[in-house]
């Protein structure tokens, strides 16, 4: 099986592809190409990529599932192993994923991926949340299943295209592809919204993060959690998330508040105000605790600074 898709690859750039992609994410199997010239011309101008272990690590994992179950072969092929970076298979992969019959993958693959091009830092935050998604989520088994089927990965990567347009007063098309993302994996993001790096939506079904939220770096956020506003508030109305902060399943934080480093907020929780640095938080409306070890009200504490360190089972209260 690896000798055949070594055959069909080098085959790729001299003539079309001989299998059927009817089953695949590609209507037009034409497309395939032009991203994959478009991402070789690329990768010859960025030439760290050409060291991009992270997406050698992708590819081998590729064949291996290939090899593993044949049925996979031509999906595997369009979606990972017929290109040559990162930023080409992802694009391909969103741009189908988000298409309509008058909203071509196609043209929302080039969109994907010329911000990939133009962009250091969001190809940087590509490969940040991929690792954080592997090291943090037990469920993950491989680098190509995030790219493949974590729609909380997909989102995200959306949301950052997206945002790159907004700031850039492309609103309509930005508005578009949160609207696709919200109908397709069920994942509201403003692109208004910013978004730090390494950031894993875990299941990710039900979140939905305001336009003028921020999120800091390695956050970890469950499923059918609200960024919202209160309603009663214009302007910067959303809540700021610091890094390494931890969002229970269910969880509503509402309003202009800011959720400090490294604090955890129990599932079900809603969070209307501050919540200092290392902190947990838990219930409806919120109380502020200690750590697990000294849950303490934060009212009893004269200095809120604690060192203790938070494991995944925290948030389960």
């Amino acid at each position: 099986m690896a000798a055949c898709i070594e055959q069909l690859r080098s085959g790729m750039a001299a003539k079309p592809l001989s299998f059927n992609l009817d089953q695949t994410l590609f209507a037009d199997p034409s497309t395939i190409y032009k991203f994959v010239e478009l991402s070789t011309a690329f990768r010859r101008v960025n030439s760290e990529e050409l060291r991009d272990e992270l997406w050698a690590k992708m590819r081998e994992e590729a064949r291996k599932d290939v090899e593993q179950e044949p049925v996979l072969g031509s999906y595997y092929i369009s979606a990972i192993l017929a290109h040559d970076s990162l930023e080409s298979a992802l694009a391909t992969h969103l741009g189908y994923r988000l298409a309509t019959p008058s909203l071509p993958g196609s043209n929302l693959a080039e969109v994907f991926l010329a911000v990939l091009q133009e962009d250091r830092a969001i190809r940087a935050a590509v490969r940040e949340d991929l690792r954080a998604i592997k090291e943090r989520d037990p469920a993950c088994v491989s680098y190509v299943q995030i790219m493949l089927n974590f729609k909380g990965f997909l989102a995200i990567q959306a949301q950052r295209v997206a945002h790159r347009l907004w700031l850039r007063g492309r609103v309509p098309l930005a508005l578009v592809i949160q609207n696709r993302v919200s109908e397709v994996f069920a994942v509201d993001i403003h692109p208004g919204a910013r978004i730090g790096n390494g950031v894993l939506l875990d299941h990710a079904t039900g979140t939905v993060i305001g336009e003028t939220a921020v999120i800091g770096d390695n956050v970890s956020i469950l499923h059918n959690v609200t960024l919202g506003g209160t309603g009663k508030a214009t302007g910067d109305r959303h809540p700021k998330i610091g890094d390494g902060v931890l969002v229970g399943a269910g969880t509503h934080v509402l309003g202009n508040v800011k959720i400090g480093a490294g604090a955890k907020i129990g599932a079900g929780s809603v969070v209307l105000k501050e919540v200092p640095e290392k902190t947990t938080a838990v219930g409806n409306p919120a109380r502020l605790l200690g750590g697990r070890e000294n849950p303490i009200k934060l009212t009893n504490i004269p200095s809120l600074t604690m060192d203790h360190t938070y494991e995944w089972s925290d948030y389960v209260i």
